[in-house]
């Protein structure tokens, strides 16, 4: 498939595309159109991952844009791991320019933590 032009780009969290895929791919059954394999691969790969629902995912990556040193992409990347500790926190952000303080880092568990409940 080639790509002329693209029309709009969001970052969407791995919750997210599993209920999309999901939504797609009944839509196809019903008109009685073909999965492809590519298609139903990456919808085996979001239901695999993904632990929490779509819209718990993008309520904690809105809740995570709202704290200073968040970008957009970090923010996915959390709701998408869910990481359960200090440590894992600080492996997301490695590569960038700044750390975050012990209270930072016990904020974003917060939030992951109340996502996950």
């Amino acid at each position: 498939m080639i790509v002329k032009e693209v029309l709009s780009e969001e970052l969407l969290t791995l919750a997210e595309v599993r209920e999309l895929l999901t939504r797609i791919t009944e839509e196809r059954r019903e008109m009685g159109l073909e999965v492809g394999y590519g298609f139903r691969k990456a919808l085996h790969h979001a239901e695999q991952f993904s632990k929490i629902s779509g819209d718990k995912s993008r309520e904690l990556v809105n809740k995570l844009l709202e704290l200073e040193k968040m970008k957009p992409s970090i923010a996915i990347r959390i709701a998408d791991i869910l990481p359960q500790s200090r440590d894992e926190i600080r492996s997301i952000y490695a590569k960038e320019k700044y750390t975050l303080s012990n209270e930072e880092l016990d904020q974003i568990l917060d939030y992951v933590m109340e996502a996950i409940e």
